[in-house]
Order: C-alpha cells, then sequence, then structure tokens
C-alpha cells in the first residue's frame, strides 16, 4: 500500500498527475482553489514525488510530479478508500470508487498513468510505437538520451532539437525532464533555447524543457 498522505497533499498530487506538466501555484489555485506551499509543499518535496522551482512570476513555485511521484499516484488508485481523517464526504469515498475503476481499467489494458495524462503530443500513439516503446526500454534513460543524441547530431557537440530527442526514447515527458534537469545540473549536456524564435513550431514548445523560467529547445552532450 501507498503511504498515505493529508487530503490537500493528495489533492495537490493528483492535480498534478491529470495536468501532466508543470503547474504554477497561480494556476493551481484557479484549478482547484489552493496553493502548493509550506509545510506540504516542502513534505512532498523531501519524499521526492514533487519537484517544485522558484521560476514563476515573482519566484512563486511552479510544479510537477516525478517518477516517484507517477509512481505514488498508480499505488494511490488501488487502495479503495480516502486518506484518513475520513470524515462524512460522500463525495470522497465516490472518488475513490471511480479511482479504483480507473486502476482496474489500466491494468487490464497494460497502460501507465503517463500515457493517459501525459502531453498528449508524447503520448504512445498505437501499437507500433508501443514496440519501439519495448524495444527502447533495455537500459536507463540516460544511457537512450546519449544513443538517441548520437544517432541524431550530425557533428561533434552539436545541437540537436529535444522534438527530435523525445520520439526515441519511448519514457514520459515528466520523466526525461528529471533526467534532462539532473543532467544539466551536473554539467553532463547543455540545454538551451532557439535563438531564432520564428522557427518554432507547435511541436518544437511542446517538446522543450522549462528551466530557471525559460524554454529550452535544444541539447548538446560534450562526451559519448
Amino acid at each position: 500500500m501507498t503511504d498515505r498522505l493529508g487530503h490537500k497533499q493528495t489533492a495537490a498530487m493528483f492535480t498534478l498527475m491529470v495536468l501532466g506538466r508543470e503547474v504554477p501555484n497561480k494556476e493551481l489555485e484557479e484549478t482547484v482553489g489552493f496553493t502548493l506551499t509550506g509545510k506540504d509543499r516542502t513534505h512532498l518535496n523531501e519524499l521526492g514525488y514533487v519537484a517544485s522551482e522558484p521560476t514563476g512570476p515573482r519566484r512563486s513555485f511552479v510544479h510537477q510530479l516525478s517518477d516517484r511521484g507517477w509512481a505514488w499516484c498508480e499505488d494511490e488508485l488501488a487502495v479503495g478508500s480516502p486518506p484518513p481523517p475520513r470524515g462524512h464526504s460522500t463525495l470522497a469515498a465516490a472518488l475513490y470508487v471511480l479511482l479504483g475503476g480507473l486502476h482496474e481499467y489500466l491494468v487490464r489494458e497494460d497502460k501507465r498513468l503517463f500515457e493517459v495524462f501525459g502531453p498528449a503530443g508524447l503520448r504512445p500513439a498505437g501499437p507500433v510505437q508501443e514496440r519501439e516503446s519495448e524495444d527502447t526500454s533495455v537500459g536507463n534513460l540516460e544511457d537512450r538520451i546519449r544513443i538517441a543524441y548520437k544517432e541524431l547530431v550530425k557533428e561533434p557537440r552539436g545541437w540537436v532539437g529535444l522534438v527530435d530527442l523525445r520520439p526515441k526514447l519511448g519514457a514520459p515527458a515528466a520523466e526525461v525532464d528529471a533526467v534532462l534537469k539532473e543532467l544539466s545540473r551536473d554539467g553532463k549536456v547543455h540545454l538551451v533555447p532557439e535563438d531564432n524564435r520564428k522557427v518554432l513550431t507547435a511541436a518544437d514548445h511542446e517538446a522543450a524543457i522549462r528551466i530557471g523560467g525559460e524554454d529550452n529547445h535544444l541539447l548538446s552532450i560534450e562526451a559519448l
């Protein structure tokens, strides 16, 4: 069974799950009527369920589920009842019946949550893409990033578009973003925006990774 969280933290987790991307506190408040701040935020950060960065307006926090956060949500679907205190909300109890049905569907269809709630342009599109995902599942995601980069790059330490890289990885956007951010912090990869904004397509914008309040579209790796 998953570790149970408080009601507000659980609500925040499920909201980030459904939105499937980075979510500013302002958008959280507009969507569900609260922000993720204080002890609720730090607890989820310490558990490794949510990554929060002060990259919003006036350094407000922007939140996104981590890999562990997606895993927690999948486990929470199956528990069957709301976290304590139970209270008297019939709606909360009914919601967990609905979540249990979603869990049964995912198990029956052999699907993952990110395939339902991840960014539309990065969800598996059908049997062909599912087979490609299976073929690329060997090895960790960092290795697959390096292999895909090597296939795409035209010169040593050249730049590769994330829009071209992501489809080769067979992994949800949240997982790819987490690994790329870690590699960037460690200086193993370089991520930059496209200087010529006029050439960017909708797919480029969707594939970009946001770091420090800036969308980055290109990747370079020093050493393969």
